[in-house]
């Protein structure tokens, strides 16, 4: 049986024992109703009272221990790092746990309201191992409210937020089956689940899906995504990621490619415009990730932004920012609304930050793009079988927030000797411009191609986030190289000639093979399509014991498990993150600093040192007047939402 836990004592309306009377009033100010904040994904709180005169002052407010550390151990599974994004509605604070649970929690003080557990890790443990769940969807008509939940049990739930239950309406008691609606079935099934949240836009709830990457076979489920009533849970339409017999692009997957092509999903967090009807896809890449022998073409719509209509599934626009895509390059992130004025034309926008280091920026109704994208020729394959494309979009502007491609002048050369190592490993890699495709390892005499962005940097899972007063986007990124080849299998059996062979930390003695900064924050303005500044984040390796006495400045941070977590906050003043305390610290310290910077000048203002170490997104809001800033961390048995505020 489904359990709905309520917490000893009930201390709000939602718990059932509460009386009208004991029913909290909702706050207007300061919440956050959606993973973004809103969604245009704009992660921005217009709160001040923690500013940079005060914000060292922060301490925990309370520390909230996530329910699904006490799960029976053979029940649970491994989920890994815990970066479920809270939400904040009607004075009442919202989340998950890794394994799904759901729950309310007194935004003031982190006790338990009410949780309700779908069971969903009864129904198996996912293919992706870690795995989390990142984020819930609130939604309202303004009459009722819900909560939705995809599981990594396939499961879709509504939940009434009034009592933490099960909405009955809606599909089999509260729950819709999530292995069905998918149009075709000669795929793995197991090797697809959920994580991100879902999105509900009108009456339309609006799922993506996380699929296994790394397959050894071609027969990855595609990445079709799907819509539900919110009312009912009846299945309301599908839009094809790959276009299926008889719909237009087909002739973009050759050979018929489209019948067995997989992934082209969207594993990340989804936008919209709500007054206008329309849902934002940003979309990834196609089995294999690597190698497109089996998939020639352009392969639309993997990496792609695809605006649909909300209620029908009606595709209204779309931009593929990759064709063919050989180097993992998802369009990994939520894009950005905002309202912008260029050269005097007031503009609806939408930006979408990426992982090559480009922002590509439209008018979000017609999908016009406010300046010039140009299809330019990039380094062609020589893998057997592989046909790279001979042009790939670069928009003229903004410039790119992150280094692109690379030569032996972007080599580490602090000293002589950490510049001679440099090169020699330099020496046995292929070096080029982005979109320099991979080879098959061993040829020509080298051992792999540097990817600059690797498919961990650029700008990854957190995205961008955008100051709806200013215009202003601000970018997390990470340069991070990757050395990539491609080998014949490990499995007889497969049915691919070659998969990917990874070297994600290269660089002689330990430290990175580039220039610094290795990670930074960008600030855009989107009015003009100028930076504004940008600033290293995080201090990195200056404390290397080959570096220390060179007495260097912020480096940027180096750690490399960091590409798919935490992001920034933006609120009136400031950049609000988090970095690991091994770069920041020291290489054995544990926890993480929490870090603030001016978000006028990039200036770094303050910063605080935690416990634990964080992973999620970070968010703000108003409680009883005070500004509190939420964030989620730790992993298995130590999974934790954290919440801090300023001394009375």
């Amino acid at each position: 049986m489904r359990k709905l836990l309520l917490a000893s004592v009930c201390t709000s309306f939602l718990c059932s024992c509460s009386s009208q009377d004991e029913a909290p009033e909702p706050e207007i100010v300061g919440e956050w109703h959606h993973a973004g904040g809103t969604h245009f994904s704009e992660k921005y709180a217009p709160l001040d009272q923690v500013n940079a005169e005060n914000f060292g002052d922060l301490e925990i407010a309370w520390r909230w221990q996530s329910i699904d550390v006490n799960l029976p151990r053979n029940l649970a599974y491994a989920t890994g790092d815990y970066r479920a994004a809270p939400l904040l509605v009607g004075g009442v604070m919202y989340t998950n746990t890794n394994h799904g649970q759901v729950v309310a929690l007194d935004p003031g003080t982190g006790n338990l309201l009410w949780s309700f557990d779908p069971e969903s890790y009864a129904l198996g443990r996912p293919v992706f191992s870690p795995a989390q769940t990142r984020g819930i969807e609130y939604w309202t008509d303004g009459d009722i409210e819900r909560i939705f939940i995809a599981t990594l049990g396939k499961q879709l739930v509504s939940i009434d937020v009034s009592n933490g239950r099960p909405d009955l309406n809606f599909g089999e008691d509260g729950f819709v089956d999530l292995r069905d609606n998918f149009g075709k079935l000669e795929f793995e099934i197991d090797n697809i689940t959920h994580g991100a949240p879902p999105i509900a836009v009108g009456s339309s709830v609006i799922i993506g899906s996380k699929i296994f990457d790394y397959t050894l076979f071609n027969r990855s489920p595609p990445g079709h995504v799907r819509a539900y009533d919110a009312y009912t849970g009846d299945f309301k339409w599908r839009f094809n990621t790959i276009p299926q017999n008889g719909e237009p692009y087909t002739e973009t997957w050759e050979n018929d490619s489209w019948q067995d092509a997989g992934n082209t999903n969207v594993w990340t967090f989804m936008s919209a415009d709500d007054d206008e009807g329309i849902v934002y896809l940003p979309t990834s890449t196609p089995t294999n990730d690597y190698w497109g022998g089996k998939r020639l073409g352009e392969n639309l719509f993997a990496e792609s932004i695809v605006a649909l209509d909300a209620d029908s599934g009606d595709r209204l626009w779309h931009f593929q920012t990759v064709h063919h895509g050989l180097w993992d390059y998802d369009v990994a992130s939520a894009p950005n609304l905002v309202d912008i004025v260029v050269d005097g034309k007031p503009i609806k926008a939408i930006a979408q930050v990426s992982k090559t280091g480009f922002t590509y920026v439209f008018d979000r109704i017609t999908g016009e793009p406010v300046w010039p994208i140009e299809e330019r020729p990039v380094p062609q394959s020589n893998v057997p079988g592989e046909r790279a494309h001979p042009t790939q979009p670069f928009p003229t502007k903004p410039a790119p927030f992150e280094r692109q491609g690379m030569t032996e002048g972007d080599l580490i050369d602090f000293t002589p000797e950490i510049h001679a190592a440099a090169k020699e490993i330099a020496s046995k890699l292929v070096l080029g411009p982005i979109f320099t495709p991979p080879i098959v390892k061993g040829a020509q005499g080298k051992e792999a191609t540097v990817f600059l962005p690797g498919a961990g940097g650029g700008a990854n899972f957190p995205g961008a986030n955008v100051d709806p007063e200013t215009g202003v986007l601000y970018v997390p990124s990470h340069t991070r190289p990757y050395a990539m080849s491609l080998v014949e299998p490990n499995d007889p059996d497969s049915d691919w000639p070659y998969v990917i062979s990874v070297q994600r930390n290269i660089g002689p003695m330990g430290l990175p093979l580039t220039k610094p900064p290795y990670r930074r924050i960008t600030a855009i303005d989107l009015n003009t399509g100028e930076h504004v500044w940008q600033t290293p984040f995080g201090k990195g390796p200056s404390n290397h014991p080959l570096l220390e006495h060179l007495g260097l400045p912020d480096l940027g941070s180096v750690f490399t498990d960091v590409s798919a977590e935490g992001g920034i906050l933006v609120t009136k003043g400031l950049v609000i993150s988090h970095l690991p305390q091994k770069d920041e610290v020291h290489e054995d310290a544990d926890g993480s600093v929490l870090v603030a910077y001016d978000k006028f000048t990039g200036e770094k203002v303050g910063e605080i040192l935690v416990d634990r170490r964080l992973h999620g997104p970070v968010m703000s809001y108003l409680h009883n007047g005070r500004q509190y800033i939420a964030v989620a961390g730790g992993r298995f048995d130590s999974a934790e939402m954290i919440s801090f505020v300023l001394p009375n």
